[in-house]
């Protein structure tokens, strides 16, 4: 039996994940703010699912989610940080609070996470997955607040991958590229884009490595590119 604690689960790119891993056998805890969503999800996958409302942002609610993962099942063996937002817009009209909001979403949330997590991920020699973005090595325009979000993720990650290996708890960062979800507003339907079951499988490729074996970055993109005026 495996355990997986996952982000951001009521949608999107999480949905897919906590899909994914559930039937392959994981035990896999929901954990996002929509609890009605998450409830419903848990109801559908049926027995190993778990929802458990909370806010990234808050280290007691990861606290609370964690130590319901191991009253349930005992152990865990994967976090994955998946939740994030984007605000896109130009320097000059991004307010601090829509600064904030994202960084505290998108960062500052798996740092908490990882945090919350790592006792029991250095009981099990666990994974950790964190979903960042190519937006993490290349900045555009509109992109200040998610750009810096996620570059900061992968120097927050990059370092806990140097400071746990020895202790056998593996760090792992897969970056998408464009994916086909309503993430930041957009309108699903691109067939163009990757799916959320493309970024899934990656993660299940990094967790199910052989322990001795770690897969320290994915770089996702789409085989095709956005067509023009698209």
């Amino acid at each position: 039996m495996r355990v997986a604690l996952v982000s951001g689960a009521s949608r999107g790119i999480g949905e897919a994940i906590a899909r994914l891993l559930h039937a392959k056998g994981y035990r896999v805890g929901l954990f996002a703010r929509d609890g009605g969503r998450l409830e419903a999800l848990a109801s559908e996958l049926g027995e190993g699912a778990l929802a458990l409302p909370g806010d990234v942002r808050s280290f007691a609610d990861w606290q609370k989610a964690v130590a319901s993962l191991l009253q349930a099942y005992g152990q865990l063996d994967l976090l994955v940080n998946n939740a994030g937002i984007g605000v896109m817009k130009p320097v000059a009209e991004l307010s601090e609070e829509e600064f904030r909001q994202v960084l505290e979403v998108n960062l500052v949330g798996p740092f908490l996470g990882l945090k919350a997590a790592l006792p029991a991920l250095l009981a099990s020699r666990g994974v950790v997955v964190n979903i960042g973005s190519l937006a993490g090595k290349n900045a555009f325009k509109g992109g200040a607040a998610y750009n810096a979000s996620k570059f900061g993720l992968l120097g927050l990650m990059g370092a806990a991958m140097l400071e746990l290996r020895e202790a056998g708890v593996r760090v792992v960062n897969v970056l998408p590229g464009s994916v086909d979800t309503g993430f930041a507003g957009n309108t699903p339907g691109a067939s163009w884009k990757l799916s959320p079951l493309d970024v899934a499988q990656a993660v299940l490729f990094a967790a199910e490595m052989p322990e001795r074996a770690m897969v320290s970055e994915i770089e996702l993109r789409p085989t095709q590119t956005a067509p023009k005026g698209g």
